[in-house]
């Protein structure tokens, strides 16, 4: 199981778990003569739908600022890695996978011969430029994927995700991107502290980065 899969999961059960208890406490009040208050509305404060706390919370992210930050050093990762392939002379579909290591700095994997395999490895390693972006691109697209799945989820069935909003600060000026990332890094310690499973690409040493891979 995934990290990403953990966490939604976790918040999940957690919130099944709280509707369970709230159907079971509610229960006797049924029961209750009905007070003198009027009834909620749909326009009444009162009134809120399953997943509508969440909505409240996490519905003013800005989900599409996030994927344009994202999108730049991702178009800027896999041009780099096209025109490193057109520069050696491979073919433009060769499969790709890049990632880092402790030894290596940038680590490139392929179908390709070893000695353009080097090369292109030590090119990508000296170039800054492609170094920090792909330094970015290794905490923010896990981030963003988290974050996107989450709220798709809480839209598709009308629940709030408890690590979600664990993650989300109810002051808007502090649910920047790097905010995000930050808290989510905190999250993934906490869950990796109890020796939940980590899959490839949840923490920025595990990221990769793969172009031209089949699905």
């Amino acid at each position: 199981m995934s990290l990403l899969t953990s966490l939604i999961k976790a918040g999940t059960d957690f919130q099944q778990a709280a509707s369970a208890r709230s159907k079971a406490g509610s229960a006797p009040a049924a029961l209750k003569p009905a007070s003198d208050e009027a009834p909620a509305t749909a326009g009444d404060d009162r009134f809120t739908r399953s997943g509508q706390l969440a909505s409240d919370k996490t519905g003013r992210l800005s989900v599409k600022d996030y994927q344009q930050q994202v999108g730049q050093d991702l178009a800027y990762v896999k041009e780099t890695l096209r025109h490193k392939l057109a520069e050696y002379g491979l073919r433009p579909t060769t499969q790709v996978a890049v990632s880092r290591s402790a030894a290596e700095g940038i680590k490139l994997e392929g179908r390709m011969p070893e000695e353009p395999r080097l090369q292109i490895q030590n090119d990508l390693n000296k170039s800054q430029a492609f170094r920090e972006a792909f330094s970015r691109l290794s905490v923010n697209e896990p981030t963003l994927k988290f974050v996107d799945t989450a709220l798709k989820l809480n839209k598709a069935y009308g629940t709030s995700n408890t690590v979600l909003e664990t993650l989300v600060s109810d002051n808007q000026q502090f649910n920047g991107l790097q905010d995000l990332v930050h808290r989510y890094d905190s999250i993934r310690k906490t869950f990796s502290g109890q020796s939940l499973p980590l899959a490839e690409g949840t923490s920025a040493s595990g990221y990769a980065f793969s172009l031209n891979q089949r699905a």
